[in-house]
């Protein structure tokens, strides 16, 4: 395996707050603390603290989370180090995607993890503790239903409803049986734990608990207990709605535009088959699509009583998060980083730190087979963020020996008749026109004889194109980047250690796209 780097702003995948929050633009600087750089560490570790007694609530609920599992001694070493005040966390959050999902969450893990022994090496009178955070309480089921694996699509077909972290993974047995293979880590997974957060925590400990990668789960009542007092305030004040529109409002006004949307109450209502959105009329309190309501009094005291009923948005959800964690980073794509921006103003009214924000590491993986066909039609991985015409043209520059450009005869075709133009217009001024129209006509008979040459060499070479064409598609499925459709395991199947292969390649404070070969 080798890697190949480019500009992140070369691959024309990426929006401009991106690369302008990674440049340090002066317009985007009141919406974060810190900039995405090693040096940041320094000031933001001396600044980050977390109450002893948080800390001690969240080991607890930890250890109650790994009970049913084998924990390997790095994650052990982990969950105990973040009861002292010199540990701090770096964090990405992700949905419970079946199988993983698509590649891009495996990158994001790694992510975290290199990112903590980078600090650890920098800054070594502290430990830092890599966290992925389970979205379980999202109740969007189709968006993590399906997952991608050699090009086919498998879908997890079930009827049930509520918190995706809370539903029973046994049917997914029937996913398994439809895969080329049999993996017997998601078939043990989604067989002997009853809940998808339950599963998901015992793969991703399996692939990444060397690594001393910690699974949190924010659906606990403890967890949540520590939050009731944002999620009061939320409820009869709207704080977040008014402080976040007023954010996403000067982003918008610097052409930025937002990434989500507060609402006046920024919670779901949640039991193990419903998490249903809360809204305000009047002095009610009603739950969408339900019968279910509650007066101010009601809501509150239910919120004192049982805040594990109660689910923060998307709105919510980063300040819950940075509430119980002694978090310094959050690692996370270009969109996740845009919303982050939205909510610093929401931090400082709660006195929540706001961590460093950082992308995730990017890349693109060409497999042994598809390494081979790129040198045979000397084409390198960067060609292929052209457009498929542009690729095309590549191709057909480095294969042909007759292909046609008519560029130069039409920049001399060009020059001829400026010449014409100029003598014209010291005869009669009124011409000029006339010889513009003509010149306008000529040119345009030059690129219609160009295109039909064109198309002459490419059936010549009809079968390099397809394979152009086939090589386009395969490493961008449905136009998209490869990371954003593909599973792992279209890689890991092949190759066991495709993860540590991956872990030391990538570089967490190299923002570029990797451009990884196989070989």
């Amino acid at each position: 395996m080798y890697c190949d780097k480019m500009d992140l702003s070369e691959t024309g995948q990426f929006p401009d707050i991106l690369f302008d929050y990674l440049e340090g633009k002066p317009e985007l600087a009141s919406f974060y603390r810190y900039a995405p750089n090693l040096a940041s560490f320094k000031e933001c570790t001396a600044n980050r603290n977390l109450d002893h007694s948080v800390r001690k609530v969240l080991v607890k609920c930890l250890g109650s989370q790994y009970q049913s599992i084998q924990v390997p001694e790095a994650v052990t070493a982990n969950i105990k180090k973040l009861e002292n005040k010199n540990t701090f966390t770096v964090t990405t959050g992700h949905q419970l995607n079946i199988f993983t999902g698509p590649l891009y969450f495996i990158f994001k893990i790694i992510s975290v993890i290199n990112t903590c022994r980078i600090l650890k090496r920098e800054y070594p009178d502290y430990d830092f503790v890599p966290v992925y955070w389970m979205a379980s309480e999202d109740h969007d089921l189709e968006e993590i239903s399906s997952f991608t694996l050699f090009g086919n699509t498998y879908t997890w077909e079930t009827s049930q409803s509520g918190p995706v972290g809370r539903m029973a993974p046994a049917s997914l047995n029937q996913v398994i049986d439809k895969l080329p293979e049999d993996v017997a880590l998601f078939r043990k997974a989604y067989t002997q734990f009853n809940r998808l957060s339950d599963a998901t925590r015992y793969y991703i400990n399996e692939l990444f608990g060397l690594y001393g990668l910690v699974v949190i789960d924010g659906d606990q009542r403890e967890l949540k207990d520590l939050f009731k007092d944002i999620m009061k305030d939320d409820i009869i004040n709207h704080h977040a709605n008014d402080l976040v529109e007023e954010s996403s409002s000067r982003l918008t006004g610097l052409g930025y535009g937002a990434q989500v949307y507060p609402r006046t109450v920024n919670l779901f209502y949640m039991n193990d088959q419903l998490r249903g959105r809360i809204v305000r009329e009047q002095d009610m309190y009603k739950v969408l699509e339900t019968n279910i309501a509650f007066s101010g009094k009601e809501i509150l005291e239910l919120t004192e009583k049982s805040p594990e009923m109660f689910s923060p948005n998307v709105i919510l959800r980063p300040l819950y998060q940075e509430r119980i964690l002694p978090n310094i980073a959050y690692i996370g794509g270009p969109a996740e980083v845009a919303y982050w921006l939205q909510l610093k103003d929401l931090f400082k009214y709660y006195n929540v730190p706001f961590p460093i924000l950082m992308p995730r590491n990017f890349a693109m993986i060409i497999g042994k087979s598809l390494n081979k066909k790129l040198k045979k039609l000397q084409i390198s991985g960067k060609d292929l963020f052209l457009d498929v015409n542009k690729l095309k043209g590549i191709y057909l520059e480095k294969h042909s020996a007759n292909f046609i450009s008519l560029e130069s005869e039409k920049k001399i075709m060009d020059e001829i008749l400026e010449s014409v133009k100029n003598k014209t217009r010291s005869i009669d001024h009124s011409l000029e026109g006339f010889i513009e129209a003509e010149k306008a006509k000529i040119l345009k008979e030059f690129a219609t004889m160009e295109k039909k040459l064109e198309k002459a060499v490419e059936k010549k070479h009809e079968t390099g194109i397809r394979q152009v064409e086939n090589l386009k598609e395969k490493l961008f499925p449905g136009g998209k980047l490869q990371e954003r459709v593909e599973n792992f395991l279209s890689f890991y199947l092949n190759d066991p250690d495709f993860i540590s292969t991956l872990i030391r390649t990538f570089d967490p404070f190299d923002y570029k796209f990797n451009i990884i070969y196989e070989e």
